[in-house]
């Protein structure tokens, strides 16, 4: 049996006319940016998460971007980040100048909360909350530290659309949520796609004005901006999408827990759940002592998986100009040599799902 890590064709193919329906309307309706699909998205989406304001906006990163910008961080500010996210999380603080200061994860995979207060100096400004995997972070003490300091937070949410810690969905704590709507994300487009959320209306009246070239009237420039617009076939799309997020979501979880409940093996060690925190199952992460031979054997049984990440931020060549060595972060470290995402994916089917499970179980180094 051969098991790609993903296989998007299985999710459109359950709303196939509905999406088709949508794109159609859109082509017809010979408007394709900053048109009514996105203004009913953005307050769609804003209703989803919990909080006042939306702007949709051309990625992810571009809303990472935007977010540290519009909050006055740059040149000589340092952001507090986890030490084992994606690059786009840094690259959203170190674009605008500022400079990132990596905090070890904890056994959840997100920033460990007890480490963050040792981290801030003088110049400390915001802290970044990456809820990686899509697993809320721990928002109750994060943002008490932030109060306590005076330190903006925002949220990096573009792995865990509808997570929730303590019955409240993730972007709607810190200052500005940031999301991306890649397509193999959660809620993903089929394209390129990103949004900020807030309670502030100034932050999201900025973010539209920076996602259209630093414009509010056309051809009069307030800033140098962006091009990042979140044009209407994605809008639609992601509205069709949102409709069905629950039931997306459930189905991510129900193979989430198949996985939890049945993969017994001691080379093996599973993904762990925090009490207040619900999980969306953006990605199903294990470790192992064993991992790179745990991808081969899969390999060599058809079964695909992927590294989230092998390389920790800091040792990236990227980032060499921070002058991190081996050894910095241990933690991160380890990790990236352990992690391995297992595939799922809506569409997946129980035959799938018991054949990855059985071959895991098999597994001997």
């Amino acid at each position: 049996m051969k098991i790609t890590f993903n296989n998007l064709s299985r999710q459109y193919d359950y709303y196939k006319s509905e999406y088709e329906d949508v794109v159609l309307r859109v082509l017809r309706s010979g408007w394709y940016l900053l048109g009514n699909e996105l203004e009913n998205f953005e307050k769609e989406f804003a209703k989803f998460v919990g909080v006042n304001y939306c702007a949709g906006v051309g990625s992810g990163l571009d809303a990472l971007e935007m977010a540290i910008r519009i909050l006055g961080i740059g040149s000589g500010d340092e952001v507090i980040v986890q030490g084992n996210t994606y690059i786009a999380s840094v690259m959203g603080i170190t674009k605008n100048g500022a400079t990132p200061i990596f905090i070890e994860p904890d056994e959840f995979f997100n920033i460990d909360v007890n480490k963050i207060e040792k981290a801030i100096t003088s110049k400390t400004k915001a802290i970044m909350v990456v809820h990686l995997y899509g697993q809320a972070a721990q928002m109750d003490k994060i943002m008490a530290i932030a109060k306590k300091y005076n330190l903006k937070v925002v949220e990096d949410c573009a792995q865990a659309h509808g997570a929730e810690f303590n019955n409240k969905k993730v972007g709607s704590f810190g200052d500005i949520g940031c999301f991306s709507f890649y397509p193999t994300k959660n809620l993903g487009a089929f394209g390129d796609a990103g949004a900020l959320v807030s309670n502030n209306v100034d932050y999201i009246d900025q973010a539209k004005m920076l996602r259209n070239y630093g414009s509010r009237k056309k051809y009069f420039f307030e800033q140098v901006g962006f091009n990042s617009r979140l044009d209407e076939i994605q809008s639609s799309l992601l509205r069709i999408k949102l409709r069905h997020i629950s039931e997306l979501t459930k189905e991510r979880r129900c193979i989430a827990n198949r996985y939890l409940n049945e993969i017994k093996n001691k080379y093996i060690v599973l993904p762990k759940i925090k009490s207040e925190t619900t999980h969306v199952y953006h990605l199903f992460v294990v470790k192992s002592l064993y991992r790179d031979k745990l991808h081969d054997y899969l390999d060599k049984n058809g079964i695909e998986t992927a590294f989230h990440y092998p390389q920790p931020i800091h040792l990236s060549e990227a980032y060499k100009y921070l002058k991190y060595k081996v050894g910095d972060f241990p933690i991160s470290e380890e990790y990236s040599n352990q992690v391995l995402s297992l595939p799922l994916y809506n569409g997946m089917t129980d035959e799938e799902i018991t054949y990855v499970i059985n071959k895991l179980n098999s597994f001997n180094p």
